[in-house]
């Protein structure tokens, strides 16, 4: 059961985060800009968040697959924080939030699988 509202929760952040990147939202924009990331990567950003939804639900029929995404997501978050602190840019609450999600996710769906 928790794994299901931790997962679900991660799926539809990860949706809003996709539909907003697609959407080059002017606070993604400017989060982009702040760590130094071409916005011309947001599609390819969205569409990496989109799949990792994707994943996240086929955990439902068959878990390792959830597994999988919720690590891939993990590592994806990892990555975003590590691009916003090398260039001195330690406002990552929010990926830091996704980070977490996706890491409890990934622990549920292997403790609980």
């Amino acid at each position: 059961m928790a794994y299901t509202v931790v997962s679900a929760l991660l799926a539809i952040a990860l949706t809003y985060s996709a539909v907003l990147d697609f959407r080059r939202d002017d606070r993604i924009l400017t989060a982009m800009a702040a760590a130094r990331v071409p916005a011309a990567l947001l599609p390819l950003l969205g569409a990496v968040k989109a799949l990792a939804v994707a994943g996240i639900l086929a955990g439902y029929a068959a878990r390792p697959l959830g597994v999988a995404a919720a690590t891939g997501v993990v590592l994806f978050f990892t990555a975003a924080i590590a691009a916003h602190l090398r260039v001195g840019d330690h406002r990552v609450g929010l990926p830091s939030a996704f980070g977490l999600l996706a890491a409890a996710t990934l622990a549920l769906g292997v403790l609980t699988g």
